[in-house]
Parts: structure tokens; sequence; C-alpha cells
């Protein structure tokens, strides 16, 4: 058996080139697979954000229509009766509508917490990663 810079008999106790480049494929293969597991939780979580900022925008829309009919209700009400039955219509529209503003805040919020859909965490630990396999390869 030759024995070349590349290669060393197990024996004298120093794992060979062999194991060792095994040894950091098999490192850098499940460092790789950790950091995509990461990084889908991480856009698994900012999409459900972004689906219930969606849903609260979707339903102060609803809740805002049914606030302009309950409005359009109370100026046809002020138009043909007397004060009390378009004074209730137009408390109705306003607690609607007030309901709708809140329901628009909050899913405007949620949306801005969700973007940008990049995995902000994932990123900088892949950063360090790198940082770290450079700073020891140049050992």
């Amino acid at each position: 058996m030759t024995v070349t810079p590349h290669t060393r008999p197990a024996a004298d106790g120093h794992p060979s080139t062999g194991e060792l480049v095994g040894r950091a494929t098999e490192q850098l293969s499940r460092l790789l697979r950790q950091e995509v597991a990461l990084a889908k939780e991480e856009l698994a979580e900012k999409g459900r954000r972004a689906g219930r900022g969606g849903g609260m925008l979707g339903a102060a829309g609803a809740v805002g229509y049914v606030g302009l009919i309950t409005l359009a209700a109370a100026a046809t009400a002020a138009l043909c009766l007397a004060l009390p039955v378009w004074a209730a219509a137009l408390i109705v529209a306003a607690v609607f509508l007030a309901v709708a503003g809140l329901l628009a805040a909050t899913g405007r919020a949620q949306l801005r917490r969700a973007a940008p859909p990049t995995p902000e965490k994932t990123l900088g630990s892949v950063r360090a990663d790198v940082d770290a396999i450079r700073e020891r390869a140049h050992r």
C-alpha cells in the first residue's frame, strides 16, 4: 500500500482524509436539512399571519358594506319618518362602521408583521454558519 499525502493509515490514531471528508459532508448535509426546516417553519408562521390579516381585512370589507347599507337605510328613514327611526338606524350604522375600522386596523397590522415573506431568522443563521465555516477553514 502506498501512502500519499492525502491518505493516512488509520493505525496511527488519526482519521484519514476520506473519513474527515465524509464527516464534513455528513455535517454539512445535516446543517442544510436543519436550515431548510427552520426556513419552512418561519415561512409557515408568516403565511399564517398573512392569512389572518387578509381574513380580517375581508371581514372589515363585509362589515363596512353592511354599514353602508344600514347608513342608506338611515338616510331613507330620515326622509320618510320621524327622528327616532332614522336616529336608531344611524346608531346601528355607526357601530358597524366602528367594528369595520377596528378589523381593518388589526388586519393591516397583521399584514405588516408578516411582510416581507423572507425567512429572516434562517438567513441570519445561515450567514452565521457560513462565517463559522470560513473561520475554521482559515485556521
